[in-house]
């Protein structure tokens, strides 16, 4: 059941939603502002605006939600490509006017591009270091000649601060589930990766790694070119 496609369409639909709870692997369940989904370029933080200000050709939106961020690319005349699995979201897409709004899995996408884009930590859905390793040798048949990849993501070393960081795997693979008026979605896999670990597997699967924004709270702005 898309628990969080639900949560998207009773908001969008009536301005109202119950409670989206987030339940992780690492501490307490946390409370998902739906609204953060639906923001405009006032709203959005200066990495997400910098993202959109690289994005050059054609571009794939990856994990685009509710085309917040498709929307604003089409504003500057951007030729976007929006995807997302969540089959809700992607009809939120089409009703708020994303022009190329996709059902679609990266994994089993067959097109190319000048521009992929990543946000809110869309790289997360690799799930795994490995993952995250095997995605950036993948994603080479997706980008055209001179392409680039733009993401962000985020060192949670901060919350293991008091504890023990995980012995048996990488400390930013987390587990996640959503919950919303009672019912469970499926547990996920995500991943946050540090700084040094992007560096490492880009240069290890044939990509120049350049970090262009840190907002000195442990969240940063990567973008991937072809070595």
């Amino acid at each position: 059941m898309d628990v969080f496609g639900k949560a998207l369409t009773d908001i969008y639909k009536t301005g109202e939603a119950d409670t989206l709870w987030l339940h992780n692997s690492y501490g307490e369940p946390e409370e998902m502002p739906l609204a953060f989904f639906f923001r405009d370029d006032e709203e959005m933080p200066v990495l997400e605006l910098q993202a959109l200000h690289m994005c050059t050709g054609k571009v794939l939106d990856i994990g685009a939600g509710v085309g917040s961020h498709a929307l604003l690319l089409q504003a500057f005349n951007i030729d976007v490509t929006a995807i997302d699995v969540s089959a809700a979201a992607v009809d939120i897409m089409k009703d708020r006017g994303v022009k190329k709004a996709l059902l679609q899995d990266v994994f089993t996408y067959r097109e190319k591009f000048d521009t992929i884009l990543m946000l809110m930590n869309g790289i997360g859905l690799t799930g795994t270091l490995s993952g995250f390793k095997e995605f950036l040798i993948k994603i080479k048949d997706l980008l055209n000649p001179g392409g680039q990849v733009i993401f962000d993501s985020s060192d949670i070393s901060y919350l293991y601060e008091d504890q023990l960081k995980p012995q048996n795997q990488y400390y930013g693979e987390v587990s996640y589930q959503y919950e919303y008026q009672g019912k469970k979605g499926d547990w996920f896999n995500w991943v946050y990766i540090d700084e040094e670990s992007i560096k490492a597997i880009a240069a290890d699967t044939g990509w120049n790694c350049e970090m262009i924004f840190d907002d000195g709270e442990d969240q940063y702005l990567v973008k991937l070119t072809l070595a």
